[in-house]
């Protein structure tokens, strides 16, 4: 299990049935007791779903609900997103199958956004920076669940470029494009690069940046990480596509 402050990844072994349901379930109430708002399941372990695992994910889903939370599957194999299907799981929560991850194209330089904001993060406020991204967000076709995930792998980037880097000097730019939306999170700092496929580096019990970043990558569909091109700094993009059952006609706008 991966974890930070509001965010766990829960790898979940062997079939989910009457059997195992339990303990998933004890792990789940703990987390959420400590705090926890989003919790990721990773299915890619489970063959079979029975009706007693399916109601246990159906309850804890309620009940992260209720608090102001949310719950998703990720990994789910054929037949287990069967039974979701059936029991109209899919229908409440987000569920990504084994494989689906979605497949982030460059952008044509020729292509102009729609907007652009920039505006400077203050240290003691993140909060307000992800709520102002999750409010700019809201001018678009995503889906609640869409703007929650990519709020919170915002407030990733920007805890690591404040708490890594510099408590002043930190940028959040957003842009708008027809398919996409990017949030791009500038430091001052002496400047860090990661390839796409790259793992975060790992330096043992302090390394809440590397699993910050694994983080990142599961929640946004897109994240680079590259050196500012002048200057000092890192600049950290956030990619998320818009629904291909959405298309954008009038948009939100921000100023520039």
């Amino acid at each position: 299990m991966e974890r930070m402050p509001d965010i766990a990844v829960v790898n979940v072994s062997g079939d989910l049935d009457v059997t195992s349901v339990g303990a998933l379930r004890r792990t789940i109430d703990a987390l959420i007791a400590d705090g926890c708002r989003r919790i990721v399941l990773n299915m890619d372990d489970v063959g079979f779903a029975d009706s007693a695992g399916l109601g246990l994910v159906l309850c804890e889903l309620r009940r992260m609900r209720s608090l102001g939370g949310l719950l998703s599957l990720t990994n789910v194999r054929p037949r287990v997103y069967m039974s979701l299907a059936l029991m109209r799981i899919v229908d409440y929560m987000p569920v990504s199958r084994a494989g689906s991850k979605r497949t982030v194209s460059e952008l044509d330089p020729s292509v102009l956004p729609l907007w652009r904001t920039t505006f400077p993060v203050d240290a003691v406020h993140l909060g307000e920076a992800r709520d102002h991204v999750g409010e700019l967000m809201r001018g678009m076709p995503f889906s609640d669940d869409e703007i929650f995930d990519m709020t919170l792998a915002c407030g990733e980037a920007l805890g690591n470029a404040v708490d890594h880097t510099c408590a002043r000097g930190v940028l959040a730019t957003v842009t708008a494009y027809d398919d996409r939306i990017e949030v791009d999170v500038a430091d001052c700092g002496d400047g860090f690069e990661l390839g796409a496929d790259e793992e975060p580096p790992e330096a043992g019990p302090g390394a809440e940046r590397g699993r910050g970043i694994r983080l990142m990558r599961l929640l946004a569909d897109a994240v680079s990480i590259t050196r500012k091109p002048s200057g000092k700094g890192t600049v950290v993009r956030l990619v998320k596509l818009v629904p291909a059952r959405e298309k954008i006609g009038v948009v939100g706008g921000a100023g520039a």
